[in-house]
């Protein structure tokens, strides 16, 4: 270990451009295992170190990063699947520079171990060898019900699995994932990920029930008398708006719809064709990972030009810089000081351009971010066919919440205590439909939480 006055930081290869605008496969090539073992070489092994810390999961990383140094993948695999309940997933969509990455304490002149792709490597390396996780079984007479199988709901199932406790999974789709399904792109996370681990679950027990919408195809009342407790991860799917002149005109989309459509497009499962953009000129507005989703799921769709208009600078994008560059190297224009203030409709009522104005950064707020100060003056128009809003995501709340005492705060977002437990006793929520709109870590580890309080509650 210590390598790293002689080895450099070699980040994963990529796919040319050219090459992987023509489909939606996983632009980032497989790390080979001395490329994992020399880079997991370079960690100084801190004796507090900064990655595990800034992990929501606490993953173990400078203990599988040894453990891959040294070639007992064995090790390594079991030591990243027990914090994490799907660190091949998180391997390739955690925004690592923000979190384990960004605070490694190489990244003081040396550069960050190649903490994300490593990861993948040992799961997909582990896979290859025959490693699975690990399932006692259903090994208890409890029973407890998932609602929504994205992030939340899998990783809830996961520990509850583990603890031998029966889990029925309940998703509005004809798929399970929810957002690592159908709001993230094939490239950057193939989907067959995603049905590996669903895989995993259902072979250790888990009863997975897909087109299936609690509140309208199945009573929640009911569901709850028939399990012991109940775990809501129904996320947040609700588009926030600009509230600007225009918005609702119908070539104006919310990014998810998007989305969406496009990966039933390529399931090749019927979606709506009012989504195909191709030759197009696309406008995204917002500065996340999901505006960076829609402007490269718009490039590979045959989009004649995209432009993303964001308020702040690329610096303040609350999305990963590496996304970021992504975009800009597939061709994305971007707009950055640009606030929408209208969506121009044309004679038909539809949207031609939109009205923008030029923002400057001004004094910190309390969070230390400063604020965004219009120019006044600095209006200017930009051309579009279509307009994506990805302006961040609300939670939904079902009338199911209410009927059954389960409380919500002022922005619809179900509250909870330090067990995950809501307002009703034996009813549990995380993830975004508690945070709000956030990473799929946070969801991951909320799941993680309140499976495990859930099981100290039922395996008294």
């Amino acid at each position: 270990m210590r390598e790293f006055l002689t080895i450099e930081r070699i980040d994963p290869i990529k796919r040319g451009v050219v090459q992987r605008l023509k489909d939606f496969s996983e632009i980032y090539e497989p790390v080979e295992q001395h490329e994992a073992a020399s880079q997991s070489d370079r960690c100084i092994q801190c004796g507090d170190p900064f990655c595990l810390n800034k992990c929501p999961l606490h993953n173990y990383i400078p203990q599988w990063l040894k453990a891959v140094a040294e070639k007992d993948l064995k090790f390594a695999f079991n030591l990243s699947n027990e914090p994490s309940p799907f660190p091949e997933v998180m391997g390739r969509i955690c925004p690592h520079d923000r979190l384990c990455e960004g605070d490694c304490t190489l990244n003081d002149g040396h550069g960050a171990i190649t903490i994300g792709s490593i990861e993948t490597f040992i799961n997909e390396e582990g896979f290859k060898h025959g490693l699975k996780p690990f399932f006692p079984g259903i090994t208890t007479d409890k029973k407890v019900a998932i609602l929504g199988s994205g992030p939340a709901g899998l990783s809830a199932a996961t520990y509850l699995l583990r603890s031998g406790i029966s889990v029925t999974m309940y998703e509005r789709s004809d798929r399970a994932g929810g957002l690592l399904t159908y709001g993230i792109p094939g490239f950057k996370l193939d989907k067959k990920i995603v049905d590996r681990r669903v895989g995993f679950l259902v072979e250790a027990g888990l009863n997975l029930v897909v087109n299936c919408e609690v509140g309208k195809d199945a009573e929640f009342d009911v569901i709850a008398d028939q399990h012991d407790a109940v775990f809501i991860g129904i996320g947040a799917t609700k588009a926030k708006a600009a509230k600007i002149a225009g918005e609702n005109a119908s070539n104006v989309y919310a990014a998810m719809e998007y989305l969406t459509a496009i990966q039933r497009k390529n399931f090749a499962v019927s979606y709506d064709k009012q989504f195909d953009f191709k030759d197009l000129e696309v406008v995204v507005i917002g500065g996340g990972d999901t505006a960076m989703d829609c402007v490269r799921t718009a490039k590979r769709e045959g989009a004649k030009n995209i432009t993303c208009l964001y308020r702040r600078d690329a610096h303040n994008m609350p999305g990963s810089q590496k996304e970021y560059k992504n975009a800009i190297e597939e061709g994305v224009d971007f707009v950055f000081h640009a606030s929408p203030k209208e969506v121009i409709l044309g004679d038909n009522g539809k949207a031609i351009a939109v009205r923008m104005i030029k923002t400057v950064l001004g004094a910190k707020d309390e969070s230390g971010r400063q604020k965004m100060e219009e120019i006044k003056g600095g209006d200017f128009t930009v051309n579009a066919d279509v307009v994506i809003m990805a302006l961040g995501f609300d939670p939904v709340v079902p009338g199911f919440l209410a009927e059954n005492g389960i409380s919500v705060n002022s922005w619809g977002g179900i509250i909870v205590d330090e067990k995950f437990q809501t307002t009703t006793a034996g009813i549990y929520a995380g993830g975004d439909c508690y945070r709000g709109a956030d990473l799929v870590v946070t969801a991951a580890y909320d799941g993680r939480e309140a499976a495990r309080a859930i099981a100290k509650s039922l395996l008294k």
